[in-house]
């Protein structure tokens, strides 16, 4: 009786490693182009949008809040290429002026959010004792809560107003920071280093600013990177709940609330929502990209 062929046999291996042996090696570029294509089309989106906020006076013959009423939801077309409002003010002209102030609001949250939440969980993990115990319990508090709730709250207590999100975003922001710096800074204070640095007799504070920290700022800058693009989302469902800017100033979130009814006129809410999801990609594209460029077993892929 003749049996079938046999699988996983020598045969099988001999045809595998001649598979193997043809097919081409992919070259330097294209090795890049698979790990950092994305990352590379996230940077550009987000210099696309810092560039059109820089000279948005220059792109358009508008103002943001001219209003005229006669031209009151009108379609894309040649003269107001994404249309108008409900007052009449062209689409186009408020979305560029509505990146200035989400990109401005999402780089300022998470960046004095970084800076006081890495300090905050840096001092805790070096300082020990019932100091770290205190400053990680309010740290747990704040992180209890969900953020755009919280920051709901706040800026409901504080009033309308840009500056006044902003600081109710900060409240929220700061936390994951400092257990992110807290975890990382426990790692690197036993290391010999560390231990070098306090026999030659380098203050605590020059210790931890000078040599821990930077060592440590790897996932943190990861982590600021991703989070630009949350801030800009939390900002804008602030805003579209009537708690961000004060009307008639040009931001995504209340944009999209002036257009949310208006069904048949939907490039009113339709194109600041693609501008909030464009930037967003663009910030988690460059972030994967920053995360597997900081990781050494990512290069070596």
């Amino acid at each position: 009786m003749t049996g079938g062929p046999m699988t996983g046999g020598p045969m099988s291996v001999t045809a595998e490693a001649a598979a193997a042996a043809v097919r081409p090696v992919p070259t330097r570029a294209q090795r890049w182009r698979r790990r950092y294509g994305l990352a590379a089309l996230g940077a550009a989106i987000v210099l696309a949008w810092v560039l059109i906020a820089l000279v948005a006076p220059w792109l358009t013959p508008y103002k943001p809040d001219a209003v005229d009423v006669t031209n009151r939801l009108q379609p894309p077309t040649w003269q107001h290429w994404l249309g108008t409002d409900v007052l009449g003010r062209d689409v186009f002209t408020r979305l560029l002026y509505g990146a200035r102030i989400s990109l401005t609001t999402g780089f300022v949250v998470v960046l004095v959010g970084a800076i006081f939440g890495t300090l905050v969980g840096g001092f805790a993990a070096y300082a020990r004792g019932r100091i770290e115990s205190v400053i990680m319990r309010l740290t747990d508090l704040v992180l209890c809560f969900p953020p755009i709730i919280l920051a709901l709250a706040i800026a409901a207590a504080l009033g309308i107003g840009t500056v006044n999100t902003i600081i109710a975003m900060l409240v929220v922001w700061w936390p994951k920071f400092a257990r992110l710096a807290h975890s990382l800074v426990l790692v690197q204070r036993s290391q010999e280093y560390v231990e070098a640095a306090m026999v030659v007799g380098l203050s605590p504070a020059r210790i931890l600013i000078r040599h821990i920290i930077p060592n440590s700022i790897g996932p943190l800058i990861v982590l600021v990177t991703l989070d630009i693009g949350n801030a800009i989302i939390t900002f804008a469902g602030l805003s579209f709940l009537g708690l961000g800017v004060v009307p008639p100033t040009p931001e995504w979130g209340s944009m999209v609330a002036e257009g949310r009814e208006l069904v048949q006129q939907w490039w009113v809410a339709a194109f600041p929502g693609l501008a909030i999801l464009s930037i967003v990609l663009g910030f988690n594209f460059l972030g994967d990209g920053v995360r597997d460029w900081l990781d050494p077993r990512a290069r070596k892929r």
